[in-house]
């Protein structure tokens, strides 16, 4: 995937996407001790990145295999990113989700024009439904994050914040199957000057973190985080470029995740979701890092359940 995918990629999904904003806050950059630059995925379409990817994977297809529609197994944003993307398309979108997926993700996939299989909460139910809906409709698949065309989509995000800021210094993602965090490296190597990228995963599922360690794919020994989706793994696209191209992996706490998300909550004046927060907690975990340095910070998305916010209980 080179510079020249990437900016056609950009220039296709424009009319589909918005260009989110890029905010500041002199409180938290004093906490910091750094220059903070927010990227905010959470006011995209569909309250997060994956809408980018989402489209251009569906651009990319033919037309003959846009008549027959796409398939995706999913329990949040990707569901919901595809089925908005599919229906501006005029594609038709089927979703696979666990039976025990919030009610709330479900209306809003029916809501975005998707229709839902559900399946029992398993990797393996997930990808057999997925299977029999390719088999009996000839739809196409499109996997979350690894997938060359949604991992060039999540890019742009990058490509935006570099536009607006091209001294950034580093540039931080939250990191759970890969595909944003992948984007954001290729994003950072072609448009940024000496730009590194830096990912942020909870102790509770740092199976990333793990997978550079030792060179190969590694499973979630744990994923009992608030951050829900960082659950998912690195696959086979996504992995040799961020081995390639991402600095290091900070992980941090449940504790530290919570406190990040409240701060972006209150100063901030914006939602985020706790997988979002993981990467402002990485930047306050790290601050020897990241001193006097002006960084890039991703905003992955806003879909809250507010019927269970953090902040009143304890972790």
């Amino acid at each position: 995937m080179d510079k020249q995918q990437l900016l056609e990629c950009h220039e296709r999904i424009k009319p589909f996407i918005h260009n989110t904003p890029v905010l500041t806050s002199r409180q938290i950059d004093e906490m910091a001790g750094a220059q903070l630059f927010f990227k905010c995925e959470n006011f995209q379409r569909m309250g997060a990145f994956k809408m980018r990817g989402a489209a251009n994977a569906i651009m990319q297809l033919t037309e003959g295999q846009k008549q027959n529609g796409v398939v995706t197994h999913s329990s949040g944003n990707f569901a919901q990113a595809l089925s908005l993307a599919a229906q501006s398309l005029g594609v038709k979108a089927h979703i696979v989700m666990p039976k025990n997926a919030p009610q709330v993700k479900k209306d809003a996939v029916r809501g975005y024009g998707g229709r839902i299989v559900e399946c029992e909460p398993t990797l393996q139910a997930r990808e057999r439904e997925s299977e029999v809906i390719q088999k009996k409709f000839g739809a196409t698949f499109i996997h979350p994050s690894n997938d060359d065309a949604v991992i060039l989509g999540q890019g742009t995000a990058c490509k935006e914040l570099l536009e607006l800021h091209p001294d950034l210094e580093y540039v931080i993602t939250p990191v759970g199957g890969g595909g944003l965090i992948a984007g954001t490296a290729l994003a950072a190597a072609y448009f940024g000057n000496g730009c590194k990228t830096i990912g942020g995963e909870p102790f509770e599922g740092d199976d990333a973190y793990r997978s550079l360690l030792s060179g190969t794919i590694e499973g979630n020994i744990t994923t009992n985080t608030i951050a829900d989706g960082l659950k998912t793994q690195l696959g086979d696209r996504n992995f040799p470029i961020i081995q390639k191209h991402v600095e290091q992996i900070v992980r941090v706490t449940e504790e530290e995740i919570v406190s990040a998300m409240r701060l972006i909550w209150e100063r901030m004046k914006i939602i985020c979701e706790p997988s979002s927060a993981v990467a402002l907690a990485a930047v306050l975990r790290e601050k020897e890092i990241f001193k006097d340095r002006k960084i890039g910070v991703i905003i992955s998305g806003g879909n809250v359940d507010l019927a269970h916010l953090p902040f009143q209980k304890p972790v």
